[in-house]
């Protein structure tokens, strides 16, 4: 195979939360505290039970979720009959965000980021055929956690299983939604009231059932370094316990009911030492809290090979970081772990891709020997040394964080916002130059790169068809009067004390939806929307200082400003964040750096409309519209863009930026859009192309004659939001 490339220059290390020595010696191991501790006994660094692997290997997981649950069950039948030993579920945004699949803000993204549930009856579909108490079943779900939990229990008590005998885990952490996930429904006060209801309820009625599983998985995602992802999903924990114990639970009983979550990158010796250092520091946190029972001073986890490392370009080496990444969980001593496919950069894991993933963890535990010892990194001069680092680093991160009034507080401020946000924007500054290398996106590159893997393609209108026929046939046939009573006693549980999952079941149990009981909590708590309306705090200058040397970069900045004189002002770029996607790492990352490179640069609210963008772009008079999509709505949302446009008059270029199948991109670019950026898209080459459009538009004249003009709407002058 050809490939671009004819340098081999001198290896560059990774650049690491904590960097790595060159040689480590005996010497390293001076004053660690935790040296010579035992698996299974505090701080735990060696693992949270004493014989780990050699008794019990991890539990392999397939997180997915396929639309119609119907789909789905059947793709779980599969994991299980290949090899999984617990499931994942994976729900459409419109669940997340507490909406039917007959909302108007729902219809774009109905089952197509996972799978659609409306209705207890959709759960019962979801698992029909699965022995639910055999099965370990994890549920992403945070914002409306009440009436997807209340659905899954009510499902499997209606089938003979009864709760106490339900095991799993529910994700339940609402500050993560805050911070990056973007998937709450209510203010953090009355959200973190819910987490609490939920905690104290499977306590006492599912006591398999870890209450809480606390994400740095989505933090890494969005940015955070190894340092900082620990840091923040501790502070969480550590807040969720304060709240649990403020109402009377004792520390030994919620510190047992929790979970924990984490992203495994890139930086393999790194994360090792991250999943070290994090049950020793979680060890010393519950104890000042007041723990003292083994099973809640130490740390148990899931893992997830990371979904940022996953490259578009010469995808089947993802193969190949993906199995690296799990074993970097594996030796961190994970308790269980999910694998990703090398597709999922371009769409929805394909069936032989998921395969392979699944069949990855067979493989290690199976034909490797790495389950044959308990934490072979014992005692090791770097990865001791490098795991005492990391966790001096997160306590003095920790320290940030209270200084600056909590987790709370800092959140409110939006200091967590700019620390996750510099962290992202930095590293793809570096990647963009190359000083980071990623084999055939960066350097290395094929020549023949341009066959792509088959894509799977859901059909999110057939998925809404059926739902609505489903919700239809449910509220035809149930009891209407108790559902109205049921719903009527969750509002008023709400403004009260009761235990919200207590009053949610009863509500399930009467067949009322999804989106009627989070209606039904609306009424005392109206939805939160502050988020999607505050203003962004982007880093000032962090992309154009890491690439203040590069020559490509320089060009792109040359252009923008010849475009700029050339119009009498900065060109403008509107970027909209449409449907119920809140993924928007890559919408602020682009934000920050176009606006490095010279662009007047405005991020509008999260959960627009299409209404919405065409009104921003008008009012601003946008040169250029981009769309950012990460959940697989691009073709109905970008449409229906495009159609306003039309009928409106206005004329910028429209570009789309995101996980977009090149067939997509195809349909798109002939209906109108000037450019489509998939993943690994460099910001300069960005940056250039987006002259291109401008200076390819029929309306650039006009914009000319208004090159002194002022918007008149609020604008803060760089990038922002309305």
């Amino acid at each position: 195979m050809k490939r671009h490339d004819v340098h081999d220059d001198a290896h560059r290390p990774l650049d690491r939360a904590v960097p790595l020595k060159a040689l480590y010696t005996s010497d390293d191991l001076d004053g660690i505290a935790h040296l010579g501790g035992a698996p299974g006994a505090a701080p735990f660094v060696r693992g949270p039970y004493p014989s780990m692997y050699t008794g019990r290997p991890w539990t392999i997981r397939q997180y997915a979720g396929y639309a119609d649950a119907a789909d789905s069950n059947l793709a779980f039948r599969t994991a299980l009959d290949g090899g999984a030993q617990g499931l994942s579920v994976a729900f459409d945004l419109p669940t997340h965000r507490g909406y039917d699949s007959d909302h108007p803000a729902a219809r774009a993204d109905v089952g197509m980021a996972g799978v659609a549930i409306d209705s207890v009856d959709d759960m019962a579909r979801l698992f029909d055929g699965i022995a639910l108490d055999r099965v370990s079943v994890s549920m992403t779900m945070s914002g409306a956690v009440l009436p997807v939990l209340a659905a899954f229990i009510v499902a499997a008590g209606e089938r003979g299983v009864p709760a106490a005998q339900l095991s799993g885990t529910i994700q339940n952490d609402i500050l993560k939604e805050y911070m990056v996930r973007n998937t709450w429904i209510f203010a953090p006060e009355p959200s973190l009231r819910i987490a609490a209801d939920v905690v104290e309820h499977l306590a006492a009625h599912v006591p398999r059932f870890n209450a809480m599983s606390i994400s740095g998985y989505h933090l890494q995602e969005a940015g955070a370094d190894a340092v900082l992802e620990l840091a923040l999903t501790l502070a969480n924990a550590r807040t969720y316990v304060e709240t649990l114990l403020a109402r009377g639970m004792s520390a030994d009983d919620c510190c047992s009911r929790l979970s924990f979550f984490f992203g495994v990158g890139r930086d393999f010796f790194g994360e090792i030492a991250k999943l070290r250092a994090a049950r020793l520091l979680w060890s010393e946190i519950a104890h000042r809290l007041g723990a003292r029972s083994r099973k809640a001073l130490a740390l148990r986890m899931h893992c997830q090979t990371s979904g940022l490392t996953l490259a578009a370009q010469q995808p089947e080496n993802n193969i190949v970081r993906t199995t690296i990444e799990a074993m970097a969980a594996v030796f961190g001593g994970t308790q269980s772990l999910h694998t990703n496919a090398y597709d999922e950069a371009l769409a929805l894991p394909g069936r032989d891709a998921a395969r392979l993933a699944r069949d990855t963890q067979l493989i290690l535990q199976h034909e490797t020997g790495v389950c044959d010892t308990v934490d072979p990194w014992a005692g090791s001069y770097m990865m001791e040394s490098l795991t005492a680092d990391v966790a001096a680093r997160v306590r003095a991160t920790l320290a940030k964080i209270d200084a600056a009034g909590g987790v709370l507080a800092a959140l409110r401020s939006g200091d967590v916002h700019r620390w996750i946000h510099e962290s992202a924007v930095a590293a793809q500054a570096r990647i963009d130059d190359g000083s980071h290398v990623i084999v055939g996106v960066n350097r290395f590159q094929a020549a023949d790169d341009d066959e792509r893997v088959a894509c799977r393609e859901i059909d999110g209108r057939r998925v809404r068809a059926l739902q609505l026929r489903r919700i239809e046939e449910l509220k035809a046939t149930r009891d209407e009067t108790r559902v109205r009573r049921a719903l009527a006693a969750l509002t008023e549980g709400a403004r009260g004390d009761a235990n919200l999952l207590a009053l949610t079941i009863d509500c399930v149990r009467a067949r009322a939806t999804l989106g009627e009981c989070t209606q039904a909590l609306e009424a005392a708590w109206p939805r939160d929307d502050a988020h999607a309306r505050s203003v962004a705090r982007f880093s000032d200058g962090v992309y154009g200082r890491e690439r203040s040397q590069d020559g490509a970069w320089r060009t792109a900045c040359e252009r923008v400003a010849a475009l700029g004189a050339r119009l009498g002002r900065k060109p403008r770029v509107l970027l909209a964040k449409l449907g119920q996607d809140g993924h928007d790492r890559g919408a602020k990352t682009v934000a920050a750096a176009l606006a490095d490179a010279g662009f007047d640069v405005a991020l509008g609210p999260l959960f627009s409309t299409p209404d919405d963008a065409v009104r921003l772009a008008r009012e601003w008079r946008a040169d250029v519209l981009g769309v950012s999509s990460l959940a697989g709505a691009h073709l109905e949302l970008v449409r229906a863009v495009l159609a306003r446009l039309a009928a409106s008059g206005d004329r910028p270029a429209v570009i789309v930026g995101g996980i977009v199948p090149d067939a997509h991109a195809r349909l798109l670019k002939d209906e109108g859009v000037c450019d489509v950026f998939g993943p690994g898209s460099p910001v300069d080459a960005i940056a250039v192309r987006i002259v291109d459009a401008i200076d390819a538009t029929d309306a650039t004249d006009a914009r000319l004659a208004c090159a002194g003009d002022e918007r008149a709407s609020a604008w803060d002058g760089g990038v922002g939001a309305w």
